[in-house]
């Protein structure tokens, strides 16, 4: 077995002096060429496959992951990111031409230049403590920027497997791995960014986006909610529950994108709990407690926050509710609850407990959803195409997916964020280069035109502006009242003509 690297906290001292680092190295513009951003993502490759043995026992000591959990979530998503971007880059990374330009102004040929936001912090997260660090800095290396990475604390023994593989694979100059809790994230807080990405909860959020508003700092910012799963009477109770129980139980349903609470139909209740009942037992045949592709709780402040939330219930549970604090273990548990005030809903569970709550029509669960979050990051329906797209058209979300369990989120390419109290921006795929990169519109006016920009050069004359309106002015295709004039009343007021019958002299 190999030896984990031991996590250390990065002295407070030095954190201003590894910003004007990494912030110097920027400037130098030695990120900027392809060649380099390529070189670095393909040596950070590398650095994974050496190491990924021990990203696999640190993700099992931090947080009870299985080999499997390890591998799909968090090793194979890194790696697959990065051969996707050098092999994308250049073509991420080229001029665009914006759309829209009129003839006039394609004379100076308008174009949008990809440029690297500059020296960026990301401040990673617990529960997918390698995925959630290195896919934004993926991103950022791939934009030009220079970085630094604060992983959780909360997985510590994950946090220094980073530090180990950033600091063996990457440019030291431009990117660093500082280690720590409050202070030292306080520390890093303090200097001055290009851009800030936080994943992480929205009280904590909160914090980063007062802070960044000091210097006006752009964030983005990847937090969770209270998503509802909607089960109507017409759904497929047994995809229903195996989907739902999966999206509960990856991670041991430390998962910001899962369900919070499920609103299923009356009728259907029986049924889906049958189906729950048996997909927990094909899941786990000698029971979830025995098996080793379950994981744990990542500490006990967690445990005990989930314990609280199921002690403090008025629900009834139906499936589950057998904790160890020892092993930090909580079964998949099941309540049927019947108020939004109950303890499981109030706030974010971020853990394997599934509460119910019973509904009488799709309207009433749309109603209720709203109620309890107005913008979560997910939202998870399951009924007819026509109840689905109701869902979609009537909340509001980060994403969603229609019959499963934040599939959405799976797509390593799709773009992924929040919306509102849910989170700001997005990133993976192309959207993570898009994240860091800023696009700078560019245009060159060439010398042979001045004889022809006179109408922008003062004196101003009544004959420059009608000049300028004869050029320029776009004409409406609707009425004083609003209405779509249609497209030949349209053209007739392009020749300044009012009517068919002033055009045939009638």
């Amino acid at each position: 077995m190999s030896q984990l690297p031991p996590f250390e906290n990065t002295p407070l001292e030095t954190i201003a002096s590894a910003g004007d680092e990494i912030r110097a190295s920027f400037l130098s513009h030695k990120t900027r060429p392809l060649e380099y951003r390529i070189a670095q993502l393909r040596k950070l490759y590398w650095a994974l496959h050496d190491n990924k043995q021990l990203i696999i026992e640190a993700c099992k000591k931090d947080i009870g992951k299985s080999r499997y959990e390890t591998y799909l979530t968090e090793f194979y998503w890194c790696v697959n990111d990065i051969v996707f971007m050098q092999k994308n880059l250049k073509r991420f990374a080229k001029d665009e031409k914006p759309e829209d330009i009129n003839f006039q102004n394609k004379l100076f040929g308008p174009r949008i230049r990809k440029d690297p936001m500059g020296a960026v912090l990301i401040i990673g997260a617990y529960n997918f403590p390698i995925q959630l660090s290195l896919g934004p800095m993926i991103g950022a290396i791939s934009a030009g920027c220079t970085a630094i990475l604060k992983p959780s604390e909360q997985a510590p023994h994950a946090a220094a497997v980073l530090q180990k593989i950033v600091t063996e694979s990457l440019d030291p100059s431009s990117y660093k791995v500082l280690q720590g809790a409050i202070p030292e994230t306080t520390a890093l807080l303090d200097q001055k960014w290009d851009k800030i990405f936080y994943t992480g909860s929205a009280t904590v959020g909160t914090i980063i986006a007062k802070k960044a508003a000091e210097t006006l700092t752009p964030v983005v910012l990847e937090l969770g909610g209270r998503n509802p799963a909607i089960v109507t009477k017409h759904a497929d109770p047994r995809l229903a529950a195996r989907r739902l129980l999966w999206a509960k139980t990856l991670n041991a349903g430390q998962v910001c994108v899962s369900q919070n609470f499920t609103l299923i139909d009356r009728e259907l209740l029986p049924a889906f709990l049958k189906e729950m009942k048996a997909a927990l037992r094909e899941f786990y045949p000698d029971g979830v407690r025995k098996s080793p592709d379950y994981g744990r709780i990542v500490n006990q402040r967690q445990f005990q926050r989930l314990k609280k939330m199921v002690d403090d219930s008025t629900g009834k549970i139906l499936i589950g509710g057998t904790m160890d604090e020892e092993d930090l273990f909580i079964e998949p548990t099941v309540i049927q609850i019947d108020s939004l005030d109950d303890s499981t809903v109030r706030d974010e569970s971020f853990g394997p407990l599934l509460p119910i709550l019973p509904v009488t029509d799709l309207d009433e669960a749309i109603k209720i959803a709203n109620r309890v979050h107005d913008t979560p990051l997910g939202v998870y329906a399951f009924g007819t195409k026509a109840e689905m797209d109701k869902v979609l058209s009537q909340t509001r979300s980060g994403g969603a997916s229609c019959n499963d369990g934040f599939h959405h989120a799976s797509i390593p390419t799709m773009e992924f964020g929040g919306v509102g109290s849910s989170g700001s921006g997005a990133y993976r795929g192309k959207a993570s280069f898009d994240c860091f990169t800023h696009r700078r519109p560019v245009t060159t006016t060439p010398a042979w035109i001045e004889g022809l920009m006179d109408i922008r050069y003062p004196p101003y004359t009544v004959k420059k502006e009608d000049k300028f309106a004869s050029m320029s002015e776009l004409k409406p295709n609707f009425d004083r009242q609003g209405n779509d004039i249609g497209w030949a009343r349209w053209a007739l007021g392009l020749l300044g003509i009012k009517s068919v019958a002033a055009l045939v002299g009638t």
